[in-house]
């Protein structure tokens, strides 16, 4: 089940990637109610995710809280 929620996240934020105010009070909430070694595979992913969006870079200061 953790997994599945762990992909959930990861789709909702693909799909709101146009819109940083949006991306980021999602990321906010995937941080909010996923697992510690989930939040882990979740840096890794949006790393690569936003590697070629400058616009969403600014939203990896909330991995850092």
């Amino acid at each position: 089940m953790a997994k599945a929620m762990l992909e959930y996240y990861k789709t909702v934020l693909q799909k709101v990637s146009f819109d940083v105010k949006l991306f980021s009070k999602e990321l906010k909430k995937a941080i909010s109610k996923l697992l510690p070694e989930e939040i882990e595979e979740l840096k890794s992913w949006l790393r690569n995710f936003i590697n070629d969006k400058p616009e969403l870079q600014p939203t990896l200061v909330y991995l850092k809280a």
